[in-house]
């Protein structure tokens, strides 16, 4: 238990809770060091106190509470940024985990979900009426914070991002007024809100479009050793170059994790896996993904009807919390033969058996969104690269990050020189931040920065400076 000095008299402490409906937690309290906790365990601070709120009048009392008392101040959904920017030292925490509620209309197709939910508490409610929107593909996931830096996953070539399919927000600005943003109610704030983070104040409801899907979707996971797998993802790229919308695929190249469908002989292996998924008529499904899963000789195959839900949180227990993580991560044009040579020969030298490299298709209806619609500008990218260290001992940290700098830097000649702003880690700095979203999408955010957060109270994040 924590028993660092604060600034915040304990006076405050009682005010507030007075004031509000949910918890409030100082070091000493039960409770304290569950809630400062989030899924990066390299993130260890200790805020002064930590706030869980009920609802968003409370939301609306403590940004102006943190204010107040001149408190930092950091914004916890899930708590699943890489960057751990959802606790602060000696500061303010607004967990907001406890306001996870998803309410669906299934005659308008859409849902409303709070900023505590998580992809599985999205995917259950709205499957339960054979509907879906694009949101990740871990379920563990916020779902606040991937919506806020854009949201892909494997719906995003049949439906967008997950920012193309957000309908509304309610949020709570730095002066702890509360306002909503739409396409027709503020409309500069709802464009900044699409992918430009959480910079303009704390959403405490997010209104989706969703769409028919499931709840059986033909999905799942493909292995190949992994001296297949330069071969495998050359055919791979090839084919996703022209593959219809429906057909999604992340193909990863780490050791095998014990799954019950690969042999024992393979579990703790280097191997490339495909997760695949057909975002259509289940029927179609097998006879559309088989260029991708007809490839080579599998050493496992557990592609097949499933619920959605399922394959959404297939991965889970491979990314759960309690692990060190570091990111790097870059966008590409196409994955043409060098740059999976280069992917090959690192992930042959990878330096944990918990890494992971990543890349997901896009395309599609991604591409075909207007790149000034949303503060998001990788519209032509066909994949998104994610490089994840994963390990558990602090002494390894250099070893494990350096391994992850080094890859990054051997990929950067296939880059398209962008970043996708969820995929970053903590040290990235401003120059990162504006290649998240070009030159002229930054610009504009820093103006609306400065006409909503003028004094960045907000700025645990991937942050965008106020416009002077």
């Amino acid at each position: 238990m924590s028993t660092t000095p604060t600034p915040l008299p304990p006076a405050a402490g009682t005010d507030l809770r007075e004031r509000i409906r949910g918890e409030v937690l100082r070091p000493d309290d039960d409770g304290y060091d569950e809630a400062r906790a989030v899924w990066n365990a390299m993130i260890d601070r200790e805020p002064a106190v930590i706030v869980r709120a009920a609802g968003a009048a409370d939301v609306m009392e403590t940004v102006p509470f943190a204010r107040e008392h001149d408190l930092e101040l950091a914004i916890k959904g899930g708590g699943h940024d890489v960057a751990g920017d959802a606790v602060c030292e000696d500061g303010l925490m607004l967990d907001l985990s406890s306001m996870n509620e998803v309410h669906v209309d299934p005659t308008r197709q859409t849902a409303r979900v709070g900023p505590g939910a998580v992809l599985h508490d999205l995917d259950v409610e709205t499957q339960a009426h054979g509907l879906a929107t694009p949101a990740g593909f871990i379920s563990s996931t916020g779902v606040a914070g991937l919506t806020l830096g854009g949201g892909v996953g494997y719906l995003s070539r049949k439906h967008g991002l997950t920012v193309d399919n957000l309908l509304s927000v309610d949020l709570v600005t730095a002066d702890g007024a509360f306002v909503q943003a739409s396409a027709n109610e503020n409309p500069d704030l709802f464009w900044a809100v699409r992918g430009g983070g959480g910079n303009f104040g704390v959403v405490t409801a997010f209104e989706f479009e969703l769409h028919e899907l499931g709840p059986t979707v033909v999905a799942g996971p493909v292995v190949w050793p992994f001296e297949d797998a330069r071969a495998v993802l050359r055919e791979a790229a090839a084919f996703m170059r022209d593959a219809p919308d429906e057909v999604s695929c992340l193909p990863i190249l780490r050791h095998a994790p014990p799954a019950p469908f690969l042999p024992k002989s393979v579990h703790g292996e280097l191997v490339l896996i495909i997760a695949m998924i057909y975002a259509g008529d289940p029927e179609e499904g097998a006879r559309e993904l088989q260029p991708l899963s007809g490839l080579g000789d599998p050493v496992g195959d557990a592609l097949g009807p499933k619920p959605y839900t399922a394959f959404q949180s297939m991965f889970d227990d491979a990314v759960g919390p309690g692990a060190r993580n570091y990111w790097k991560s870059h966008y590409l044009e196409d994955l043409p033969a060098d740059c999976i040579d280069v992917l090959c020969d690192y992930a042959a030298r990878m330096t944990s058996p918990d890494s992971a490299i990543g890349m997901l298709s896009l395309g599609g209806e991604v591409a075909r969104t207007p790149h000034d619609g949303t503060p998001y500008p990788h519209r032509d990218a066909a994949w998104v690269v994610n490089i994840q260290a994963r390990w558990h001992e602090p002494d390894e940290d250099e070893r494990h990050v350096e391994w992850t700098r080094e890859l990054f830097e051997a990929m950067t000649p296939f880059s398209t020189g962008g970043v996708y702003v969820n995929f970053m880690s903590e040290d990235e700095g401003d120059e990162r931040v504006r290649a998240a979203y070009g030159e002229e999408s930054y610009e504009r955010l820093a103006a609306i920065k400065a006409a909503w957060d003028p004094q960045n109270v907000f700025h645990l994040n991937q942050n965008v400076s106020p416009a002077n």
